[in-house]
């Protein structure tokens, strides 16, 4: 496994690609146990990113139909059910997606968005938080939450960031380039991913400067602050929006 550039595009993949099964086969049980252990961790950092890109506020008069691709646990949609939204989640591993079901009483469909099929023009929100890096056909999945959302709704897309401090400085020892992640993009070619599938993109926003662990704590608190300020973070987040 290794990382290459494409000369054209800019983009950064991983290069051989592995079969779509053997990814399937990696969202067991064990990976469902992870996911449980560090849901909380996880919900309270898509809630920030959420805060950032300034949702629900953005909604206004789209319909409260919120859908949220590779869900896990279901928290995240239990929260905005919560908030008033007709829920709907989308996750391959099946004990995951379960776990939502039963335990939370929220709407998963176990397998992929294209599995899925939803009718187009089916959701005022799309959202999906490190999941798009670990798609092998990027552009087949943003041309399907194009063709579910409603004209004029949200997609809100969480990535590593290789164009952000922390790459830049770890380079090939960055903790996002992994055998996980099949796409590690920047930027400016996510940008021209949702462009490219006509979206219009309204915002970015991006946190993390140092991982932990990796400096003392006040260096990494002032470089967290640095970068988030500058907008130079590890991991981004994009508002993009398909035209009314």
């Amino acid at each position: 496994m290794g990382f290459v550039i494409c000369p054209d595009c800019t983009l950064v993949y991983q290069n051989p690609q592995p079969v779509i099964e053997d990814l399937a086969r990696r969202y067991d049980d064990e990976y469902f146990e992870y996911e449980l252990e560090n849901e909380e961790a996880f919900f309270s950092l898509m809630r920030m990113g959420l805060d950032d890109i300034g949702f629900p506020d953005i909604v206004g008069d789209l319909p409260r139909r919120f859908l949220d691709v590779g869900c896990a646990t279901g928290k995240l949609i239990s929260h905005v059910k919560d908030l008033g939204f007709s829920e709907q989640g989308v996750e391959i591993c099946a004990p995951s997606a379960r776990y939502g079901i039963e335990k939370r009483g929220v709407n998963i469909f176990i397998g992929t968005l294209e599995e899925a099929a939803f009718s187009a023009e089916s959701f005022g929100i799309v959202h999906c938080s490190h999941l798009i890096e670990h798609l092998t056909d990027p552009a087949l999945f943003a041309a399907e939450v194009y063709r579910v959302l409603v004209p004029g709704g949200f997609f809100i897309l969480t990535t590593p960031d290789i164009h952000g401090m922390q790459a830049r400085l770890f380079g090939e020892d960055w903790r996002s380039a992994i055998h996980d992640h099949m796409v590690l993009f920047s930027r400016r070619t996510l940008r021209r991913l949702l462009e490219d599938r006509g979206f219009r993109v309204e915002k970015r926003r991006s946190w993390g400067g140092l991982a932990a662990g990796t400096a003392p704590i006040l260096i990494k608190k002032t470089a967290d602050t640095l970068c988030k300020l500058i907008n130079q973070g590890d991991v981004m987040i994009m508002l993009a929006r398909k035209p009314a």
